[in-house]
């Protein structure tokens, strides 16, 4: 789930790719990566997509990622999380294929969102597009992806030049999940972690977001969090000593995008798609900054006159 994707920014959009996709084909990464990928690469991939493509292994993984991968991630962060907005998203047992697009400023958004999500009944698995360093290139990285998110990390996303053309093809695999696999799926429509120190501002949006959105049809969740940090060891010990700062989880109604979907798919209505996705996070983001300002007000004793 730590899905730091700056390779979205260098997902291809030229025309004779966008022809050769189709829905009712299951993208093939290895036909098209050549000697780019390593065999380990080859090998982490191929694992993780027959997870998904496996019935009763996929049902598994969903069933880990209920019990215990949210169990431990809402028990070290209950004391200081608070959840809001949950009433304006559709109930989440009846949720089928989704995309979540939140912003991104720690290793650890998409873990606390989405098992808010399955805390409230989401039964479908998760997919998670993820950096290919570490996790796909390297021998513990598999493990991780499996006690951290039950193999649900993929696909990876390449930020190495020469690999830079698969990421078109891990989109289209996203894409491909979305229709036939009905998944969740977490994206950050900015790409990468945002570093700044004020979270509520945000990188440019990345057009391979609008793609995903566009291609799939699925149904678009935004979600602001704040208040997480990039320490893990920091972050679980605050919650237990009730030290840390409080963790705002601000979900958005489904995002109504008008006529844009029914556009010819180019690079100007994948950008747009990809924009209003970030701006209606924007938007949750100031809704929370509202929120928090009233909460760390109240929690401020007057000063006597």
């Amino acid at each position: 789930m730590t899905t730091e994707t700056s390779g979205f920014c260098q997902i291809g959009m030229s025309s004779a790719l966008e022809r050769r996709d189709r829905s009712d084909e299951r993208p093939d990464l290895f036909s098209r990566a050549g000697a780019r990928l390593s065999r380990l690469e080859r090998w982490n991939i191929r694992f993780v997509r027959a997870s998904f493509s496996n019935p009763l292994l996929n049902r598994l993984m969903a069933a880990l990622q209920r019990f215990p991968g949210s169990t431990w991630v809402e028990i070290c962060t209950r004391q200081l999380r608070t959840v809001h907005g949950l009433e304006r998203l559709p109930p989440p047992g009846e949720l089928d294929n989704f995309i979540l697009v939140s912003n991104h400023r720690s290793y650890f958004d998409l873990y606390v969102i989405s098992m808010v999500l399955i805390q409230a009944g989401l039964k479908k698995r998760m997919l998670y597009p993820v950096r290919s360093k570490f996790f796909y290139d390297h021998p513990l990285g598999w493990w991780v992806n499996g006690i951290m998110s039950f193999w649900s990390m993929y696909p990876p996303i390449f930020r190495e030049r020469k690999k830079a053309v698969l990421n078109h093809t891990a989109m289209s695999e996203v894409i491909w999940s979305l229709a036939n696999a009905k998944v969740g799926v977490g994206i950050h429509p900015e790409g990468t972690r945002n570093l700044g120190e004020d979270p509520y501002t945000f990188l440019p949006a990345q057009a391979g977001v609008g793609r995903v959105i566009h291609q799939s049809r699925a149904m678009v969740i935004p979600v602001f969090i704040n208040g997480l940090i990039n320490d893990l060891k920091k972050q679980v010990s605050s919650n237990f000593d009730k030290t840390g700062r409080e963790v705002i989880v601000m979900f958005g109604a489904p995002i109504d995008f008008g006529g844009l979907l029914d556009e010819p798919g180019n690079a100007k209505v994948f950008r747009s798609l990809a924009d209003m996705s970030l701006e209606a996070v924007r938007k949750l983001g100031e809704e929370e900054r509202a929120l928090r300002a009233e909460r760390e007000a109240a929690r401020v004793p007057a000063s006597s006159s």
